[in-house]
């Protein structure tokens, strides 16, 4: 398969379409985190499908001092990775193209979710990314967008918008994909020295910790499920030689379900070590989100969330996260 190139969206319209198109949105210098969504994207699509890669630096998502000018462009690569992943198609249009009439005065608003975590770091950074993402949606005309789950707010927002403003396309996140040591795949890793990175390691071992520390609880409610708290049944373990199980299953059975405040105690730990490495981490925010709206849960809540981290390592900065499930209460 030959991939094409195209840099105008009169170019893409003017291609034949027979299947489902996907789209899968980049900046350019694209790795195996990538490649994987390419891949997916194929699978999906089907062989009579079209899988479109789009390749563009978007000014408006770069801030006051962010990387900008020192954003990686390796589009001859990008164009081989996305060959080798099965894409038919590469879109990497120029900045008039997209913007023809320079910074658009009308924008997407992010909304409240958009000014928590990613969006108090880096103010107007999801007003951006959205305006782009709808503009794009707009230019490719996919019949399915796949975006990594690594960049999870932008993936909620992603998906918030197209739901709150009926766009007719379908949304699928992808997991995020780790390098062997646990680093989650990320353009900006190419920036960090071999002590930065050691240091950076302590992002992934945070959630790691944090999620051992969940399993660990939600299999202590799964025990006392399984145990009533009775006396009697107490006493019975007891006698038994069970008696430290007996204790463990009373006392969870009252315990709130999977604890969140010990998922990021348990994380943080971890990061707080890390900040006296040296090179030290700076973190920016730990957080235990539900993924509706990015607000913090409480130790009662239930359902889908995630534990998300930001820090910077030397000048880069750096975000992972990973997705839990709160267990209903017994």
């Amino acid at each position: 398969m030959t991939t094409t190139l195209l840099r105008t969206a009169g170019e893409l319209h003017a291609r034949t379409r027979v299947g489902r198109r996907a789209v899968v949105m980049t900046m350019g210098a694209l790795h195996e985190g990538h490649a994987t969504l390419i891949r997916t994207a194929r699978e999906i699509a089907g062989p009579d499908g079209e899988v479109v890669v789009t390749v563009f630096v978007n000014p408006l998502q770069f801030g006051a001092g962010e990387d900008l000018d020192r954003y990686p462009r390796t589009l001859d690569a990008d164009l081989k990775i996305a060959e080798d992943s099965g894409a038919d198609a590469v879109f990497a249009p120029s900045v008039d193209e997209v913007y023809p009439g320079g910074e658009p005065q009308v924008r997407i608003s992010a909304g409240p979710m958009g000014e928590r975590l990613e969006g108090t770091s880096r103010p107007g950074h999801f007003d951006g990314m959205l305006t782009v993402v709808a503009k794009l949606l707009h230019l490719t005309r996919p019949d399915i967008a796949l975006y990594g789950q690594k960049d999870s707010q932008q993936l909620a927002l992603i998906r918030r918008m197209v739901r709150d403003l009926n766009f007719g396309v379908e949304i699928v996140g992808v997991p995020t994909v780790r390098e062997d040591d646990g680093l989650a795949l990320s353009s900006r890793n190419r920036y960090l020295s071999p002590r930065e990175r050691r240091t950076a390691l302590a992002l992934s071992r945070a959630l790691f910790a944090g999620r051992d520390r969940h399993a660990a609880q939600e299999a202590l409610r799964a025990r006392a499920r399984e145990v009533p708290a009775t006396h009697a049944r107490a006493e019975a373990l007891s006698a038994l030689g069970e008696s430290r199980a007996a204790a463990d299953a009373h006392a969870v059975a009252k315990a709130l379900p999977g604890a969140p405040s010990a998922v990021r105690a348990a994380a943080r730990l971890i990061l707080d070590d890390a900040s006296r490495l040296d090179p030290p981490l700076a973190l920016d925010y730990l957080a235990l989100v539900d993924p509706s709206d990015f607000t913090e849960i409480e130790d009662d809540f239930t359902g889908e969330a995630v534990l998300a981290v930001a820090a910077r390592v030397g000048t880069t900065r750096l975000i992972d996260n990973i997705p839990l499930t709160f267990g209903a209460a017994s």
